[in-house]
């Protein structure tokens, strides 16, 4: 028997348990990890919430996470009992000890860090699509990234910096613009006290940018278009202040034949291959400079409830780990 972090039914943070639960032996094309460290992220809260509906309650949630195999499967020959292995995208992660699809694990080099990867993997492979996939970023661009200090919005920022670009971020207080702007932000707006769509415009002399990274949603969604130049992209990859409103479509053409786009990670990361790809990226990038896997917050998994209030209040910054 292990300890697991259930919901037995949807709502606030108050829903999160803290219970003894069975993992079993893995079955064909699984393993059984260990659980080193366990990732927070946004969309745990949509499934806690209820606003990303489970199937089956009661539920483990949490979908990232680095630990060290303790068993396999058959027919698993990819991996071996003892390797570091580590995931994003795979419900079921905050546990001490779980079962998971082999093919949905990506070996870690032996120079990675398990908490600060755990806490940054789907962060860090989130922002690998959207700057090498979504919207290719060349030399020279200059883009918006809304919430430029939360989790993805740091690495979007040091990693397209890395790359020859111009970033320019919005942040909700000075702390948060200062943090920004350490991690390779180059102009920092601050939406409780500036319009960001002025800004954007003066600092791109009226033209606007070519792509809008926004996690936000609802809030900065319309006003984000407002940002693009002619045939730009809104690349709305989440929507931690609730879903914008149905987006009339002649609206994209008024502001300038606009792209609008709703990806996501699950979609980028569907076939082995292209997982693999995105994470040796990434873990390139680490190596070299432009990314880096940092902790910001610690909590004890028992404490996860504690962990979101923090992150629904936006009181986090960057990336925060849970500990088994």
């Amino acid at each position: 028997m292990v300890h697991a972090i259930r919901i037995h039914e949807h709502g606030g943070p108050e829903v999160l348990r803290w219970d003894e639960i069975e993992v079993g032996e893995p079955g064909p094309g699984q393993v059984r990890i260990r659980q080193t460290a366990v990732g927070l992220n946004y969309i745990d809260t949509y499934h806690r919430s209820g606003a990303y509906k489970l199937p089956d309650l009661p539920a483990v949630i949490g979908m990232a996470g680095t630990g060290v195999v303790e068993a396999l499967g058959p027919d698993v020959t990819t991996l071996k009992i003892g390797d570091r292995v580590g995931y994003a995208m795979s419900i079921g992660a905050y546990a001490e000890s779980r079962l998971i699809a082999a093919d949905r694990l990506v070996p870690l080099p032996s120079w990675l860090d398990e908490q600060a990867t755990a806490a940054t993997l789907l962060q860090g492979l989130t922002a690998q699509y959207l700057l090498r996939s979504t919207y290719v970023v060349q030399p020279g661009d200059t883009i918006l990234v809304q919430a430029a200090a939360g989790g993805v919005g740091l690495l979007l920022c040091s990693w397209a910096r890395h790359l020859g670009v111009t970033v320019i971020g919005t942040v909700g207080s000075e702390e948060k613009a200062e943090l920004a702007k350490a991690h390779g932000c180059h102009h920092t707006i601050d939406y409780t006290r500036e319009d960001f769509v002025q800004r954007v415009k003066d600092l791109t002399d009226g033209q606007g940018v070519p792509v809008v990274y926004d996690g936000v949603g609802k809030t900065t969604f319309l006003k984000g278009l407002d940002c693009l130049r002619p045939r730009g992209l809104m690349v709305l990859f989440g929507a931690a202040s609730g879903t914008p409103a149905p987006l009339d479509l002649g609206l994209l053409a008024t502001k300038g034949s606009l792209y609008v786009t709703r990806p996501t990670l699950a979609t980028y990361t569907a076939k082995r291959e292209d997982l693999m790809a995105s994470a040796a990226d990434l873990f390139d990038a680490v190596k070299n400079g432009g990314v880096t896997f940092t902790v910001n917050q610690r909590f004890a998994l028992k404490d996860t409830a504690e962990a979101h209030r923090a992150l629904e209040a936006r009181a986090t910054t960057g990336s925060t780990v849970l500990v088994p």
